[in-house]
Formats: C-alpha cells, structure tokens, sequence
C-alpha cells in the first residue's frame, strides 16, 4: 500500500499469513510478531497469551512488557489479553511470560505513535505430541474471517482501486473443509480482479471471482484480493458478500477531496493523519453472518466530469465532417472513393487497436483508469468514422456496428 502504517498492517498480516500457507499445526509462527493495528489507542500494546492454538486461552496470567529499562506487569483478562498504554513513540518494547516453566518472548520493536500493536505470545500444549497434526486428515468444520480483516479504498483519478485483506481462521486443531466452497464475486462492475502477491497458494482468481480452495490448515489462511471501480460521478457504492461469518467490519478509506464513508453496518468511524495522508476508519459491531453483504458508500470524491470531453469531442467532430463534406463537394468519384478506402482502413485499425485493448485488460496489463480512458477514446473515434462513412450516399458497403456492440 501507499503509507507507512498500511504497509505495516499488509507485513504484519502476511506475517501471520505464513502459518495458513507452510500449513502449520498451531499458531507458534505467530508467537512474537508485532502487528500494528487501528482499533486500539495510539500506543497501546495488546498482548495476547494463548497455550497451543488460539482456542486454549491463558486467562488471569502475568505478562510483562519490557518499556526501555523499566517493567509492567498486567495479568490477562478472559480473553487471554493484556493491555498496556500510554507508551512514548519510539520507546524499544518487548513483551515477555512465563509459562509453567517456558519463557515466552517477542520481537523488540519501538513504541508506535499513531496506531496500537497487537501480538500473541504462543505456550507449548503438553497434552499434544509434535507432529500430530501435521498427520491428521481434514475434517467437516467451520472457518471465519477474522477480525483482522480489513477492507480498504484508495481512491485514484476517475477509478477506485478496492483491497480485501482477510484472515481466514480455523479454530480448529486439523484442516477443516467447510460444507460450501469458500467462492465469492466481487461487485458488479469491477474492472479487474486479482489475487495479489503473498497471499495463501490456495487463493485464485478467474475473472471476478475469487476461490480460496480448501482444506483450510489450522490458524490464519492470509488472502489479499483487489479490484477496481469506476468513479467518474465521485461515488463509488458497493456490496459484497461473503461465504463465511466475518467477526468484524473495519474499513479504511483513503481522504481525497471531501471523501465521506458511510454504511448501515458502521457504527463508528473517525479521521486520522498517517503521514501526509488523511484516512477514515470506519467500524461495525458484532458478527456479520454468512451471505449478508457489506454495503459500503464513499462519496465526494474528485472526478473529472464527462460532460466538457464529449462537447469538445462532439465539436471537433463536427468542424471535422464539415470538412469532409466540403471537400467532397469538389471532388470527383475517384477522390470519394479514395477517401472512402482511407475512412475503412481507419475503422479496422481502430477496431484491431480496441480488441488489443481487451485482451490487454483481461490479462492485466493495463491500468484500470488507463483502460476506461483509452476505451472511450476508441469508441468515439470509431463513432466519427462510422458517420463519415453513412454520410456518403454512395456507399456501397453499409456500416458494420457489429464491432462497436463487442
């Protein structure tokens, strides 16, 4: 992503990703990794201590942060959490436990400024044996995505480029199937659809649907879709659904213009400076079920408005056939015959230059804005031609609109 603090989020769930994708047993990948996170307060540190995986939490257990030279001390609550606050930016931290005899630590990383950091400190489970697991077959079972999902917006020119950034959990000790494949379209009129780089191997993409084949291992199944929408009236609206339960709606939008985020399913949301930018972090309350959609609106956005390109296009064209017709009234038969092969010649290319430009898009290798830009272009430009061509009433050959429909 384009700022600091996205680019932390996208590390530290890719992070976690590596557990779904080497296909581990337990969550002790995760053990100690930092991850910087928008729903506790600015420098805040939630530790959370866990024996084995993330269904056994340690409850009412001292965990201890090492702040520079200094050491607090706060017991976890029923969820397995410590809380600690009010740290100064930059101050190295390092959170530390001890578990029947097993001394649990993190990575040392500074104080955030601007976002809170959430991590998980992973015990041994005695009553398992290595490698259980690891031998143990798939079994009928349930995943979610999980609170650390995000959706996020970054508006761009007259398109908006849209990222799902989803954990999906299993709770469970073995790799679940779920009773429906885990299979969804992103919204209609999406431009492209992708599955983006160090996402889980079990993520594709086929035009714009998105299937993430299981069985799913135990832990987090990291997968990063993007796509795009067009915004040329400065609103975008949009509704997803998903096949699974998503523990908790938080969306990101990136401030251009006078950009305001609403939905029936935010109850809170706020402004916050992460760099030079100014993003919206907007939240939902409790489970969202399976199948139920993600409405989401994002309005006041800059655009540029249709209306002066196509006067000034309908202008030239205009002055254009003025021309042509005027010359052709001097002309004789040969002379309209020759600028009637040279108006063909003209559309095929136009219509060879529009077929590349689909193919292009469908294989990825044009920008979004690039490709909406370009395609009208064409389409207006093989608009002159085809009313340069009927206004010869000596044609012999009708227009052909086959081409313009495709």
């Amino acid at each position: 992503m384009s700022t600091r603090a996205l680019l932390a989020l996208v590390c530290g769930l890719l992070a976690a990703a590596a557990v779904g994708q080497a296909q581990m047993p337990d969550a002790r990948q995760m053990s100690g990794i930092p991850r910087p996170v928008d729903d506790l307060p600015p420098g805040a540190v939630s530790v959370r201590l866990i024996r084995g995986d993330l269904s056994n939490n340690i409850v009412n257990h001292p965990v201890e942060l090492h702040v520079g030279g200094r050491v607090q001390t706060v017991n976890t609550d029923e969820g397995g959490r410590a809380q600690f606050e009010g740290m100064t930016p930059g101050t190295p931290l390092k959170a530390v436990a001890v578990v029947d005899g097993e001394r649990l630590e993190s990575q040392e990383f500074p104080a955030p400024d601007r976002e809170g950091i959430r991590l998980l400190l992973v015990a041994t489970d005695p009553n398992k044996t290595a490698g259980d697991e690891v031998t143990a077959p798939a079994v009928a079972g349930r995943v979610t995505i999980g609170g650390d999902s995000r959706i996020v917006i970054e508006p761009d020119e007259d398109t908006v480029r849209i990222y799902y950034l989803l954990d999906i959990v299993n709770m469970a000790e073995t790799a679940v199937t779920p009773e429906a494949p885990f299979a969804f379209d992103t919204p209609r009129g999406a431009l492209t659809t992708s599955v983006m780089q160090g996402s889980s191997p079990l993520a594709r993409a086929t035009g714009t649907r998105v299937n993430v084949q299981g069985p799913f291992p135990p832990g987090i199944t990291f997968v990063q879709t993007a796509y795009a929408l067009p915004s040329s009236s400065g609103t975008v609206e949009l509704a997803q659904a998903f096949p699974v339960a998503l523990e908790n709606l938080v969306v990101v939008v990136k401030k251009v213009g006078d950009a305001k985020l609403s939905s029936p399913l935010i109850t809170r949301q706020q402004e916050m400076p992460v760099g030079e930018d100014i993003y919206i972090a907007g939240a939902g309350e409790g489970l969202l079920p399976a199948g139920e959609p993600v409405i989401l609106s994002v309005t006041g956005l800059p655009h540029h408005g249709t209306a002066a390109r196509w006067i000034a296009l309908s202008l030239a064209a205009t002055v254009v056939l003025i021309g042509i017709l005027a010359a052709r009234g001097h002309r004789g038969p040969e002379a309209r015959a020759a600028e009637r092969k040279r108006l063909i010649a003209r559309r095929e290319k136009l219509f060879q230059d529009l077929l590349r430009l689909e193919l292009d898009q469908r294989r990825g290798r044009v920008e979004p804005s690039r490709y909406a830009a370009r395609r009208e272009e064409l389409l207006m430009a093989l608009e002159h031609v085809y009313g340069a061509l009927e206004s010869d009433d000596t044609s012999p050959e009708p227009a052909n609109r086959t081409g313009l429909a495709a």
